[in-house]
């Protein structure tokens, strides 16, 4: 009765430890696809794509020979068009990040955190000292928005699916609505099931 008591801790331990949980840490460069739908790889290899293009062109270089300064960019919506939620905003900020570190541009804030600066410098003219409180009204004026969408396309027979994502980017002249560059990076995945 004992060897069969033992034999079933045993088996159930043996059991329990087949169905635990397995972590591992990898590299974030690592491109790892587990489902098939959009992820922090595909992420990375559009917003790389596409900020390799954007800072190659040239639109700054003709900009800073008309103006005599680098140009000064806002990074507007990406809108998510596809199929799956997507959240652009990783996307956004390694955009926002290689136009800082590229010091070909100047980058101003946008959306709710340019609010949140508005409010910070409200409260500063109410509450600080007039000497150390900031101005209004001395902003630097974006030169070209960046906007874009990620669109994708579904097709599928039986056990194997195709997801295609497209990636678009425009910069446009604030002043004349011109656009000045466009990007794309498309991604394509074959799931078999």
């Amino acid at each position: 009765m004992r060897k069969v008591q033992l034999l079933a801790v045993v088996i159930t331990m043996l059991f329990l430890g087949s169905c635990a949980r397995q972590v591992t840490r990898i590299s974030t460069d690592q491109i790892v696809d587990v489902s098939g739908r959009w992820n922090d790889s595909d992420s990375q290899l559009a917003a790389n794509a596409l900020i390799e293009q954007v800072l190659g062109e040239t639109w700054i270089e003709n900009f800073k020979q008309e103006n005599g300064r680098k140009p000064v960019v806002i990074v507007g919506l990406v809108y998510n068009k596809s199929h799956e939620h997507i959240d652009t905003n990783t996307y956004i900020k390694d955009m926002e990040r290689a136009f800082v570190r590229s010091g070909r541009v100047r980058l101003v804030q946008a959306g709710e955190k340019r609010e949140a600066l508005r409010k910070e410098r409200g409260d500063q003219n109410e509450y600080a000292s007039k000497s150390s409180a900031k101005k209004w009204g001395l902003e630097l004026g974006a030169d070209f928005m960046l906007q874009g969408d990620i669109s994708s396309v579904v097709d599928a027979y039986k056990k194997t699916k195709v997801n295609y994502y497209q990636v678009n980017m425009e910069l446009s002249n604030l002043e004349t609505n011109e656009i000045v560059w466009i990007g794309e990076k498309k991604i394509k995945k074959v799931i078999k099931n």
